[in-house]
């Protein structure tokens, strides 16, 4: 039970003598009636008789199937088991008792009788308190499944006698599939409901083995006729079942069954708004016997695309208008007044609000896909879609209304959900629900339908039409002349480039009529384009910004629900425009992957804070919901990932909600976390193939490592920066792994290396993932992708550069067991605090910055190098090594960090460099470093105007000078 505390009502008393005289009287009349047809019912104890009494007092459906199977009535009302074992009970001997039907007459009798039994028992329960809403639900959607399962069954077999077994082309027998609808799908079928169904079946073909062949159409077809009889025929027993089958396809001019081809081209090709509405609940019921056949599970993948968009849908909030407005508008027809189903802030209302965000996110948020509206509820709870205040809300309303539903149908079996007006049948259903008087129930209905229905209207509606008559002038009416639109533009923005403005618009209108909009995409571009440019024009860039724009259009004008997101959203769209104002790297990557809009248009993800492990925890989440073998979808997911993350920071960065260094921390806790899954499914799928080291057979270890050097290792990581990886191993090269295929320790390695590069660097839809440099590892490119953990401690005590120990200053372990990290940090400690002669280092690096200046330095007078330059990003970066070359030694803490702001603050801890100083080059690089962002994000080169810099290149000169020039 999700919502447990609204899930349970109970009646005001359950004692006949404490009953409101009005029901009292009621009472007596209907037991004079049931006791004079059936004098049986006298043999019952005064305690059973006054049972039978309060409920034939609150329900004339009771007193009706008291009259009309006592002996059912005489067997309930003195059975001593719980409300489970009851149902349960009446289940199997139903189950038992409809295969052994001789004939259609006599199954037509067994499941009416059988229907109005256990309805009279749900009754009974329900009214009194002892079945809560839930369980009620449960039950009776689990009897109309039941009896829908066993007819068809019943049904199936017998045309089989007479016309045979339906088959395929490769002679494989055809089942028939019942769909059931609404809240019969949903499992939380009403008490007096119809029932809406759609029938299928897989494949054309005939019957096989029967005296006269039909083709499969014609066969199901008449199956479908006779359940329909079966459940819908009124007969002396009445009916079970009023059945609708309106919400087949083509409605009823449609085929009564169609082939699973005849519904996926409809679905594909005309399925309309309120049919996606529909087929979100869409159940297959079918007997035991089809319970696991393969063609059901292709149904079901059928319905899901048409249901569920691969995108955040915001279309289901447009289609959800029209529909509300056709619903008013029948209301307003048909005169209806105190309806709590259709009316403001009915049950339809609720469902419409959980409906719709299921559809707008059901589609990236498979957990949404669920068809009961009360798990729905939760699951929107649980997923932030709704505020929980407002989730606590609709669930109290929505149970309260359902129970009030129920008890207006069980009073007579007939369905209805408008309010009584006799005092007898008011009388009854306060009194079911707890309430003394009708007064105060009215209060409370008011009360629920009133917040149902502003929510529901807060979340339809519509902020752009307020708006529409803001625009002064549209400019993307098809029939608009080049003249008069530049007049406009020039009347309008004389400042701006009006011919070069108008010609943008044109080439945009060309590009989108080149593509399949379609009709909704059409209606949606002639609302949202009139803004966006009016947005454009509020611009001082408002060319460069349309130009931005248009190509954002152009790659997802057939994406209907993008334009839909956009036009729903006046204000994230706003926003969006500030992005693409402010980068064009993100108008670019926008272009590129338009599922990145899902991300930058959702505030609360847009802008919600993460740490380290959250990262890892998003992304190990995403990765579970997908098979170890679905490698395209595996690299997929991970470059969604880092775009859209990365996306989000960038956005973030831009809106000046992070700061320069937080905006590395999570750059580059972003590419751990992903280069750690990377390093994950490399082990898995190499493991897989060859076995894992001997050695590591029965442990969780790896035997592996991934240092990070650079701005990974740093902490420093920026939009574009690569990977600087040293790929470690500690496993003894004599042995081999534990498979089938077993190979040599250094061989196994090596691979698990290349699937890691692999993973990283092919080339998909989505791009690479990260540019990968491995120069740093021992021996550079001509040494092996993966070093053992003591060839890389030789060679860096005896072969190693001196610019290769500055890099290890930047370098940690990013990926590794816990004890070979920490025998790879002890191994930098020692290497980075040896002693050194000063001279010969200072001179090392000097010669290593010079070699850079020459070669890669692109400034000029007027035009700053930040990194290359003299006094930019490279030279605080070799002072900050340098210090702690020279100086770990004698301070061994110098070695504790790997990012220069930190190593800078330990060193003017220890007077290694003075204070002013240190802060000085923290100061300079976080200006110099703020700036790269920038131009990242603008795509631009790493250079900039001389002005800004010049007091902080003069100091980071002086200091260089200060310690290189001794």
């Amino acid at each position: 039970m999700i919502f447990k505390h609204f899930n349970q009502f109970s009646p005001t008393s359950t004692d006949l003598q404490q009953l409101p005289e009005v029901l009292q009287n009621a009472a007596d009349a209907a037991w004079q009636q049931v006791s004079y047809r059936h004098e049986v019912l006298n043999q019952l104890s005064d305690e059973h008789q006054q049972k039978l009494k309060w409920h034939m007092a609150m329900s004339d459906f009771i007193r009706d199937v008291a009259m009309k199977q006592p002996e059912f009535l005489m067997t309930f009302i003195q059975q001593e088991m719980d409300v489970e074992a009851q149902y349960q009970t009446a289940k199997s001997e139903f189950q038992q008792a409809i295969s052994k039907q001789p004939n259609e007459q006599a199954l037509h009798k067994l499941i009416r009788q059988y229907r109005n039994a256990q309805m009279m028992r749900i009754a009974w329960q329900d009214l009194n308190g002892s079945l809560n809403l839930d369980a009620a639900f449960a039950q009776i959607s689990d009897l109309a499944d039941d009896i829908i399962k066993q007819t068809t069954e019943w049904l199936y077999q017998d045309l089989i006698k007479g016309f045979g077994t339906p088959c395929n082309q490769e002679n494989q027998e055809q089942p028939f599939f019942v769909l059931g609808m609404g809240k019969l799908g949903g499992h939380e079928l009403n008490f007096s409901s119809d029932i809406d169904l759609i029938f299928c079946y897989p494949e054309s073909g005939e019957t096989q083995g029967g005296r006269r062949a039909l083709s499969n159409h014609e066969f199901f077809t008449r199956l479908g006729q006779r359940l329909i009889a079966a459940l819908n025929q009124q007969t002396i027993d009445g009916y079970v079942y009023r059945v609708d089958m309106r919400l087949r396809p083509y409605g009823d001019s449609g085929p009564l069954v169609m082939s699973f081809n005849m519904l996926e081209d409809y679905y594909a090709e005309q399925g309309r708004d309120w049919e996606r509405y529909a087929m979100l609940k869409a159940r297959p019921i079918v007997p035991d016997s089809w319970q696991n056949h393969p063609d059901l599970e292709y149904l079901e993948d059928l319905i899901r695309p048409f249901v569920y968009r691969r995108y955040i849908d915001f279309s289901a909030i447009e289609s959800l208008r029209k529909m509300k407005k056709l619903i008013a508008q029948e209301n307003r027809r048909k005169g209806l007044i105190n309806n709590i189903k259709l009316g403001e802030g009915g049950i339809r209302e609720v469902e419409f609000v959980v409906q719709a965000f299921q559809l707008i996110r059901g589609g990236r948020e498979p957990e949404l896909r669920t068809r009961s509206t009360r798990e729905a509820l939760h699951k929107l709870k649980e997923f932030g879609e709704i505020e929980e205040n407002e989730v606590e809300q609709l669930a109290k309303a929505y149970y309260f209304l359902r129970k009030t539903e129920h008890v207006l149908q069980a009073i007579a079996d007939k369905q209805t959900q408008t309010l009584p007006e006799n005092e007898l049948d008011q009388t009854r259903l306060i009194h079911a629900l707890g309430f003394h008087d009708w007064q105060t129930f009215r209060q409370e209905l008011d009360l629920q339908m009133n917040i149902v229905h502003t929510i529901f209207s807060d979340i339809v509606r519509d902020e752009n039409s307020e708006d529409e008559d803001e625009i002064q002038f549209d400019y993307w009416i098809s029939q608009l002349d080049r003249q008069t639109a530049i007049s406009q533009l020039e009347h309008d923005h004389p400042t701006l480039d009006a011919q070069a403005f108008w010609q943008q618009i044109v080439d945009c209108h060309e590009q989108v009529q080149k593509r399949a909009v379609g009709p909704r995409g059409t209606e949606i571009m002639t609302k949202l384009m009139p803004r966006l440019i009016d947005l454009c024009l509020q611009s001082e860039e408002a060319n460069e910004l349309l130009y931005r724009v248009r190509e954002l259009i152009v790659a997802i004008c057939t994406r209907t629900a993008y334009l839909e997101l956009l036009y729903e959203n006046q204000e994230t769209c706003k926003q969006l425009l500030s992005f693409l104002q402010a980068s064009p790297w993100i108008a670019q990557q926008l272009n590129r992957q338009a599922f990145l809009l899902d991300e930058l248009l959702d505030p609360r993800q847009l802008y919600r804070e993460l740490d380290a492990s959250q990262y890892r925890a998003d992304l190990r989440e995403r990765l579970l919901r997908i098979e170890d073998d679905d490698l395209e979808n595996i690299m997929d997911t991970l470059r969604q990932f880092k775009h859209a993350y990365q996306l989000r920071i960038a956005a973030a960065d831009l809106m000046g909600y992070l700061p320069l260094m937080q905006v590395s921390d999570h750059l580059t806790w972003l590419a751990e976390a992903i280069l750690e899954q990377v390093v994950n499914i490399a082990w898995r799928q190499i493991a897989a193939k060859y076995g894992v080291p001997q050695a590591l057979k029965n442990t969780d270890n790896k035997g592996f490592a991934v240092l990070g050097y650079g701005k990974l290792g740093g902490l420093e990581f920026g939009y574009g920066s690569d990977l600087d990886l040293v790929f470690i191993h500690n496993q003894k090269a004599d042995q081999q792994t534990s498979g089938e295929k077993p190979i040599g320790i250094t061989q196994f390695y090596i691979r698990l290396a290349q699937r890691i590069m692999h993973l990283f660097s092919t080339q998909t839809h989505a791009g690479i993932l990260y540019e990968l440099d491995l120069r740093l590892r021992p021996s550079g490119n001509s040494g092996l992708l993966v070093a053992t953990l003591s060839g890389f401690e030789t060679y860096q005590q005896n072969e190693a550069w001196t610019w290769e120990h500055q890099a290890l200053v930047r370098c940690r372990t990013i990926v590794g067991d816990s004890e070979l990290t920490t025998q790879l940090e002890d191994i930098r400690k020692k290497l980075l605090q040896t002693s050194r002669e000063t001279d010969k280092l200072r001179n090392d690096v000097v010669e290593m910055r010079d070699k850079m200046y020459t070669h890669l330095n692109q400034g000029s007078d007027e035009a700053f190098d930040l990194k290359q330059d003299r006094g930019g990003i490279t030279d605080i970066e070799f002072i900050t090594q340098y210090l702690v070359l020279a100086h770990s030694h004698k301070y061994p803490s110098l070695t504790k960090y790997s990012d220069n702001i930190r190593i800078l603050g330990e060193a003017a801890e220890h007077q290694v460099i003075s204070e002013n100083e240190a802060n000085q080059l923290i100061e300079a690089y976080k200006l110099m470093r703020n700036e790269t962002h920038k131009l990242a994000l603008a795509q631009k080169k790493v250079i900039s105007q001389t002005q800004p810099f010049v007091e902080a290149r003069k100091q980071v000169t002086d200091i260089w000078q200060k310690l290189f020039s001794a």
